[in-house]
């Protein structure tokens, strides 16, 4: 499906206002798609419909009174299946926890409900939220993968079955399914979101949004803070009620990363002609030949994706163990293997993996006196054949283990598939990061290669 029969409820809220659309008719449309698309993309695990139908009920009366509970009110909404929630099972893409049912709301769900948002189903997650893919299939090109490990609910937005989706990233599991099936994806700064109720307890995780457009993510990011805060000890997501205003930055650092070796000729093409884009436009543009900070910067991440996998390993040594003990043959031979890695770790090895992430959070950190974002691709190319793998996290790893706001924008279409370009801010400047991505997106055009 094409970006164009995407859901976005942020251009729909003005039709509640006078009445030439309601929350119900929105949902109607989404449903439709679920009729039609839902047993081929496979992006659900479940699904509420009567209880979405008369919550969009109530909204529409809330709606026509003139008094919404939020700029959110009615938008049907994907929950990743390893974020609880009170009324359907939270299964975590495993066989351990078939079925199982927490009986009651995650932190960021429960916020969401008191916005007025309609949780619509949970969406699809690889086990774990790791590597070991679940049914969903692309909704461009169903041989394809939607990436991971948010896979279900960048395949729901993707195809207009949902206007916004809950995803959680540790590696690439927002970016890389954003840019693989034309959504918007935000990642927002390390602690953003409050996690309670979420099954990814690693040091690089947060919650984040995949949706049908720039607003929706922000909107729907800003509605669970305002409720529910951040992660214990993190301040939450600063910003304005509503989404920042644009802001046209003056410079930008274009980086390579380790993935640009790798990417496809198409790929490098069409992030130069990007690139041209912004110049003409009267943006500066610095990368590693032309400032030596930069130089430094690209210089360590190539670490970036061995670094996060160790600590992600010694992290996930429990509860991995009880796992094993409780039933190994549930496991895949993956998770196994992340555990035996664990096990193989002394402490001492996470510390100093902590600490070579933390002189590369410096690094990067040191470029905000000279750019307000850094910008590259979202993928080295776009979704790949096949369901066994969810592809190559290498250019989105970044922004994880840095833990700084990054946004994956839709510009780029090669044959008739899409891939994300990527812009990662600076810590806890979300807000600023958002007003920059706005004011790009009206200077920037789409960009078509065969």
């Amino acid at each position: 499906m094409s970006k164009m029969q995407q859901q976005s409820f942020a251009q729909a809220i003005g039709h509640f206002a006078n009445g030439t659309d309601t929350p119900r008719d929105f949902l109607e449309r989404c449903i439709s798609v679920i009729e039609a698309r839902e047993k081929d993309v496979k992006a659900f695990t479940s699904l509420q419909l009567d209880a979405a139908r008369k919550a969009a009920d109530a909204s529409t009366k809330r709606w026509h009174k003139g008094a919404p509970l939020s700029y959110i009110d009615g938008m049907p909404i994907g929950v990743k299946d390893v974020i609880e929630t009170a009324d359907m099972p939270t299964q975590m893409g495993s066989a351990l926890y078939e079925g199982w049912a927490p009986g009651y709301d995650s932190a960021s769900v429960h916020a969401l409900r008191e916005a007025g948002a309609i949780i619509l189903g949970k969406t699809v997650t690889t086990e774990f939220a790791a590597t070991r893919p679940g049914p969903t299939c692309n909704p461009h090109d169903l041989t394809r993968t939607p990436g991971g490990s948010s896979s279900g609910s960048a395949a729901g937005v993707g195809c207009g079955m949902i206007a916004a989706g809950l995803g959680t990233q540790v590696v690439g599991s927002i970016l890389r399914p954003a840019s693989y099936c034309g959504v918007y994806g935000f990642k927002p700064s390390l602690g953003g979101i409050n996690r309670g109720g979420s099954h990814d307890y690693m040091s690089q995780s947060v919650q984040g949004v995949l949706a049908a457009s720039l607003a929706d993510c922000w909107q729907v990011a800003i509605e669970i803070v305002q409720r529910a805060g951040g992660d214990p000890g993190h301040s939450g997501m600063i910003g304005p009620p509503l989404p920042p205003e644009a802001d046209m930055p003056t410079t930008l650092a274009f980086l390579k990363t380790p993935g640009w070796d790798i990417a496809t000729e198409s790929a490098r093409k069409a992030m130069d002609m990007i690139r041209a884009q912004l110049e003409a436009a009267g943006i500066r543009v610095i990368d590693a030949h032309s400032d030596a900070d930069v130089a430094t910067l690209e210089a360590l991440l190539p670490e970036s994706l061995s670094l996060t996998r160790r600590i992600n390993a010694w992290e996930s040594r429990w509860p991995l163990n009880t796992y094993v003990d409780k039933d190994e043959s549930k496991l895949s031979k993956g998770m196994v293997e992340r555990l035996h890695e664990a096990q193989a770790m002394h402490v001492e090895d996470y510390r100093s993996a902590l600490l070579r992430r933390e002189d590369i959070r410096a690094a990067f950190a040191s470029l905000s006196s000279k750019v307000e974002a850094c910008i590259t691709l979202s993928a080295p190319d776009v979704a790949p054949i096949g369901l066994e793998s969810t592809g190559n996290p290498i250019f989105a790893v970044q922004g994880s283990l840095l833990g700084v706001p990054t946004i994956s924008l839709p510009l780029i279409t090669l044959g008739h598939l899409p891939l994300g370009i990527q812009l990662l801010g600076f810590l806890d400047e979300d807000a600023a990061l958002f007003a920059h991505t706005t004011a790009l997106e009206t200077i920037l055009t789409p960009i078509a290669l065969d």
